[in-house]
């Protein structure tokens, strides 16, 4: 975890269990489990089906199911994913300065991603198809001197728990020390979905200013609707959403307490 002031290389797993203990101190129920479906219950609120049976009721739901990172299938690159091959410069990028580092071709937006990992190392490769870049792209990549192996990577070499280099498939083994690759992102969206949300022409939830869904009292934050947002984003996200959220249900509440003091039971009471 990077990019969170004060909380820079954190283990996640440290950060959720301070963040429960928080939750729990102000009274809050913090649950385990998985959840299996969100079901709407007329305009009142959601059932959550949890996998166990269990059901939890709720009047506004926040959901936050980040994503999946799809990687390129070469052989041992997953197996190195968040150790020596990483996925954003501005996270991981001071750790790795001035090695040899290597950006693997993911697509178009490779060639913008390789000019930022140069700004960490003076050694830096991207490793792309053949017969991918244009002369106006090689031109751009001398400039800076960004080295350019083309052809297909066939797996990633590891020696004594370490990346050590990349074999190309003509059997040429590029030295490298760590690894930049710009995964495909995927939303963890399919609760959604099945609950109806609006989704974007690229498949992301569509949202409003503070994460609120197309679906009334649903809204998300993090991953699941941006792609790059970092911890510290997320959090801010899930702070606005919350606030959003309590003042949706106050607006409820008052709606509620205006009906039942007006409606004629109400009044013979008293």
């Amino acid at each position: 975890m990077h990019g969170f002031l004060s909380r820079d290389g954190m283990s996640p797993s440290d950060l959720l269990n301070a963040g429960r203990a928080e939750v729990r101190a102000y009274g809050g129920t913090v649950s385990t489990g998985t959840v299996k479906d969100l079901v709407r219950c007329g305009h009142d609120g959601f059932q959550i089906l949890l996998a166990d049976g269990d059901r939890v009721t709720a009047r506004r739901l926040l959901v936050a199911t980040g994503l999946l990172d799809e990687l390129p299938n070469i052989p041992g690159l997953a197996e190195r994913w968040a150790r020596d091959v990483l996925h954003c410069p501005y996270c991981h990028g001071w750790e790795v300065r001035d090695q040899q580092l290597g950006v693997v071709w993911n697509g178009p937006d490779t060639l913008r991603y390789a000019q930022i990992i140069r700004q960490w190392s003076h050694d830096v490769v991207l490793f792309a198809p053949s017969d991918t870049l244009s002369p106006a792209q090689r031109s751009q990549l001398v400039a800076r001197a960004i080295g350019v192996v083309e052809g297909s990577v066939s797996e990633v070499v590891v020696n004594s728990d370490q990346l050590t280099g990349v074999r190309m498939d003509n059997g040429q083994v590029v030295p490298r020390d760590a690894l930049f690759v710009p995964p495909r992102f995927v939303p963890n969206n399919d609760l959604l979905v099945r609950l109806g949300c609006d989704l974007d022409e690229r498949g992301w939830v569509v949202t409003g200013a503070t994460g609120a869904t197309s679906v009334a009292g649903v809204w998300v934050a993090g991953n699941l609707a941006n792609p790059r947002a970092q911890v510290i984003t997320a959090a801010g996200e899930g702070s606005a959403a919350a606030i959003a959220i309590n003042a949706d249900l106050v607006e409820e509440d008052v709606a509620r307490a205006v009906r039942d003091f007006r409606s004629p039971t109400d009044h013979a009471s008293h």
